[in-house]
């Protein structure tokens, strides 16, 4: 009998591409930030530091496309448009929680081991 685990090594199985998706550089940092709340372009790219715009439009449409996140255009002067998780994306803020609390507790450790090591 296959190993069900092993099917995530299958181009064609869809928890690859799940995994694909979230991976990409800047979807958790994205879905992070939304996980707190609605919000604009502007803010996203003010929050999230390092980010250019252009990646940020297209990390969020990726996400949108793959219907993790929501974009609501407002009709007002000026034109106004918002970001926020789907249904379907609130389902990750568990996961990314417990993967961003890992990183705090973990990152300086990753970092003195890269100084130690010459990377």
């Amino acid at each position: 009998m296959p190993d069900a685990h092993g099917q995530v090594f299958l181009a064609d199985c869809p928890t690859r591409l799940a995994v694909e998706i979230i991976t990409e550089k800047w979807a958790v940092i994205v879905l992070f930030a939304l996980s707190l709340q609605p919000r604009r372009p502007g803010e996203l790219a003010d929050l999230i530091g390092g980010v250019s715009h252009k990646v940020l439009t297209q990390t969020l449409r990726r996400l949108q496309a793959y219907g993790l996140v929501e974009r609501r255009a407002y009709a007002e002067a000026p034109p106004r448009v918002e970001y926020s998780l789907t249904a379907l994306g609130q389902t990750l803020v568990g996961p990314i929680t417990v993967l961003t609390d890992w990183a705090r507790d973990h990152g300086e450790a990753i970092v003195d081991f890269q100084e130690q090591n010459g990377h």
